[in-house]
């Protein structure tokens, strides 16, 4: 379980960062690809970069896993590339030993690599360089306008939800396991994290990538980071402008299943209605459910889903 302790304080200091930031996607973008999870809108994705991921970018895999509780030093908050890989340099005087023996147990493979990044090896820092080089320009900079549309879109609809219904509502909707207990924000999923802000803050990082529980990480300059999903993952951001409002924030099939649940429907009849798989149809409705814009009961052997207040309120208003 992940526990966030908020103070009063911290309360007050929840923010939006200004933007995406492309290492930090960069990274996220090479968990999702590791991933089995939402396979019917990440399946597709995830063979089109194993078809076309270059074979340099694959020692990035032994610092970059699956469940993204990745070494901090690979990841930086900066704001270019350059920047970036500016950062992950500079890293290489702080590594320590304990940082090392962690990466390699997570690792997949040999960690003669990993052993030679933490001796400074030139070798071994130019092969990362351009790992993260390559996955950049594979993975993120041909994506990045609609990398920044998801994100754009996500940060809009949870200031509107922040204004109508306060910050606990708010920081519950970024997962479907994440509920408050006290000033506590517990999210009901492994591994156990916990997490104590001390009135530094929390700053809120969607991510078009990222499909599992949020993740908190520590800004060496600033408030805490809660990394969570975006409301509409990359599979679903149409490569062109949206054609609506409530498009750009949920995709274009996230927003049709809405629309259809202004009426009572199964997940069957949704699937046949909109022509996509039950999974599909599953994990959209999850989503949706997570964010307070429908509710699902059971009745009998059926799965029956209906618009909410505050989805009703999302159509009218056309996002």
């Amino acid at each position: 379980m992940l526990r966030v302790h908020f103070t009063a304080e911290d309360l007050f200091h929840v923010t939006f960062a200004d933007g995406p930031l492309p290492m930090v996607e960069l990274a996220m973008a090479m968990v999702a690809w590791q991933r089995t999870d939402e396979a019917a809108v990440f399946g597709p994705w995830r063979g089109r970069v194993g078809r076309e991921l270059p074979g340099r970018v694959r020692p990035l895999l032994d610092l970059l896993r699956p469940d993204g509780d990745n070494p901090p030093f690979v990841e930086p908050y900066a704001a270019t590339l350059e920047e970036g890989l500016a950062a992950v340099r500079e890293a290489a005087p702080g590594l320590t030993g304990g940082q090392l023996a962690r990466a390699a147990a997570r690792a997949p493979g040999p960690d003669s690599w990993l052993r030679a990044l933490w001796r400074r090896d030139p070798a071994a820092w130019d092969q990362l360089e351009a790992a993260l080089t390559a996955a950049h320009a594979s993975v993120v900079a041909p994506h990045w306008a609609r990398i920044r549309q998801s994100f754009q879109a996500d940060v809009a609809w949870r200031t509107r939800l922040l204004a109508a219904h306060g910050i606990r509502t708010c920081l519950a909707s970024t997962h479907p396991a994440a509920a408050w207990s006290g000033t506590v924000l517990e999210i009901d999923r492994p591994p156990h994290y916990e997490v104590r802000l001390g009135g530094r803050g929390l700053l809120l990082m969607p991510s078009p990538f990222w499909t599992g529980r949020p993740l908190v990480a520590e800004h060496p300059e600033g408030p805490y980071v809660l990394l969570y999903p975006a409301m509409t993952p990359l599979p679903l951001v149409g490569p062109g402008p949206a054609a609506g409002a409530l498009d750009a924030l949920l995709g274009r099939t996230r927003a049709a299943v809405l629309q259809q649940l202004v009426q009572r429907r199964t997940t069957s009849e949704l699937a046949r209605d909109l022509d996509i798989s039950l999974p599909s149809v599953s994990e959209h409705t999850r989503t949706l459910r997570a964010a307070g814009l429908i509710t699902t009961e059971r009745d009998g052997r059926a799965v029956l889903h209906a618009v909410t207040g505050l989805g009703a309120d999302l159509l009218r208003s056309g996002a």
